[in-house]
């Protein structure tokens, strides 16, 4: 038997680096008694969860864990918009660059920088592995991680060894240490994890550089990169409003902040509103913009795409425009017989994107522990949905995996989001042999309106057909243990569980008020 569980973990692009992704869980049970055993659900994470400025290292510190506590020291803490001056800050960054003596390798690299509200990381992963598999060195940078800060930077697909990352964290550590002072203090955290990624790569002497956005785009400190070779815009939508503006024309223009004189950039399509300022940047800089559509899925010649969900067609079309221009850009385009392909794209295209993997964003991970263990199976549904649009897509995703339905169709020139709701629409009546109970498994920032993501939630699998019938709202507690470990950490009675409480009011609240939310079949 099979237990889906849905576990929807929102993943915070600001500079801190704690995340907890959410799960969708699906869970048969043999009897009406739901009883399962979440052994393997916790997540860790490698930066200590609070430092005292006056702490010492331990003497029994690994060289790694010195590092990351050093890293630690430059996490500050959230303060109101209006305190900070965006502009000024990140004007700093070219003070640190200098400091580095980055600014001629920055200029030297063959960048492909990439800002959005949704599928950035996707977007960015897809396009690594394409140019990987065209036979090119490649840098990766993305925020944020799961696990380890290392996710971040990955070199030909691979993630930078812990030596490596030794090396280059204490060669710009020690430097900005010794140059920074009180005019000029040390960059907070993720300005120094961008400064860390061009000098990553500048020193790996990889062919192409893919930088994805932190925040905004404008102001992110990626953005020190002043000549792109080409530059790409997901999907937007309402996000970090407290930072970028209240309207999606607002967040447009934001986002549109990464666009270069003449450099050529692409986009998805977008809202009107999101559209015409996203053209209006473009036309004031002369940067040509096109905008392309969802990746018909004959293109891939009948491989699958690594990254699951109807959504990722389109961030795998962002990828192809982007390698595609790279390549012509940079004097490879003849490379790769991609002007001579009709029907389907070049065999390094289809294998990059059906290789491409993201772990957190709609990953199906079963427990294996439990399964071996019972006769239930549980299996837990992963993504990072933090936005109603991204919520959305992921409830569709993941209803439509507990169903077992192939999306592939769903992207062969046809209404993509009215044919898979129709396609699913048609099976709601229809229950697997084996009853299966799905459970959510959730937490988001408090600074994300569950009143917005929750309903989005409720709804969007309710007209799938799928309905909830536990739901657990858990704190983003950053800790690891072993699987089928017997010696847990007991549990600690001063966490405080008021946001978690807030969570659950706001369902209850949800389920009571919306019938829609209810199994008609329960």
């Amino acid at each position: 038997m099979a237990v889906p569980l849905l576990r929807l973990c929102s993943f915070s692009l600001s500079p801190t680096p704690y995340t907890t992704p959410s799960i969708f869980h699906s869970f048969n049970p043999t009897t009406t008694f739901l009883r399962f055993k979440l052994h393997s659900t916790l997540f860790h994470s490698t930066i200590p969860m609070s430092q005292d400025k006056g702490s010492t290292k331990s003497s029994s510190m690994t060289p790694y864990e010195e590092a990351l506590e050093a890293l630690s020291s430059l996490i500050t803490r959230r303060t109101r918009v209006g305190d900070v001056n965006l502009e000024e800050r990140f004007n700093v960054l070219f003070e640190y660059v200098k400091m580095l003596d980055l600014e001629e390798a920055i200029s030297n690299m063959k960048i492909i920088h990439v800002a959005g509200t949704k599928g950035k990381g996707s977007t960015c992963t897809f396009t690594e592995s394409i140019l990987r598999n065209c036979g090119f060195r490649t840098g990766l940078f993305t925020s944020p991680h799961l696990i380890d800060i290392r996710e971040r930077f990955r070199l030909d697909g691979l993630e930078i060894s812990e030596e490596k990352f030794l090396a280059y964290f204490w060669w710009c550590y020690d430097r900005l240490k010794e140059k920074t002072d009180d005019k000029v203090p040390m960059p907070p955290f993720f300005h120094f994890l961008a400064l860390l990624a061009f000098k990553i790569f500048s020193a790996e002497q990889v062919d192409v550089s893919i930088m994805e956005v932190g925040l905004g785009g404008k102001y992110d400190a990626t953005n020190v990169v002043q000549a792109p070779v080409v530059c790409g815009i997901t999907s937007l939508g309402y996000d970090h409003m407290e930072i970028l503006g209240n309207t999606l024309g607002e967040i447009a223009g934001e986002k549109a902040g990464i666009f270069k004189h003449r450099i050529p950039a692409f986009t998805v399509p977008q809202p009107d509103e999101a559209m015409h300022v996203l053209k209006e940047k473009a036309s004031r800089l002369n940067v040509p913009l096109q905008v392309v559509n969802p990746v018909d899925a004959r293109l891939l010649d009948g491989s699958t795409l690594g990254l699951e969900g109807e959504h990722q067609y389109t961030n795998a079309a962002l990828a192809v425009a982007l390698c595609s221009m790279w390549l012509k850009m940079s004097g490879h385009l003849q490379d790769t017989n991609l002007e001579q392909t009709q029907h389907t794209l070049p065999e390094p295209f289809i294998k990059g994107l059906a290789t491409a993997s993201l772990q957190g964003r709609a990953q199906i991970v079963p427990d294996q522990h439990v399964n071996n263990e019972a006769s239930n199976e549980l299996v837990f549904f992963l993504d990072g949905a933090h936005s109603p649009e991204s919520m959305e897509a992921c409830a569709r995703w993941f209803t439509l995996a507990i169903k077992g339905q192939d999306q592939t169709s769903f992207h062969q020139k046809m209404d993509n989001s009215k044919f898979s709701t129709e396609m699913v629409k048609m099976n709601i009546g229809e229950r697997d042999h084996k009853k299966s109970t799905q459970i959510l498994l959730f937490n988001c920032m408090s600074v994300r309106d569950p009143q917005l993501l929750l309903p989005q939630l409720m709804k969007t699998c309710a007209d799938h057909g799928v309905y909830f019938r536990k739901a657990l709202f858990v704190p983003a507690l950053s800790m690891y243990h072993k699987v089928g470990s017997h010696a847990l950490t007991p549990t600690d009675t001063n966490i405080n569980l008021s946001w978690q409480l807030t969570l659950q009011r706001v369902w209850e609240s949800l389920m009571q008020g919306n019938k829609v939310a209810s199994d008609p079949l329960a």
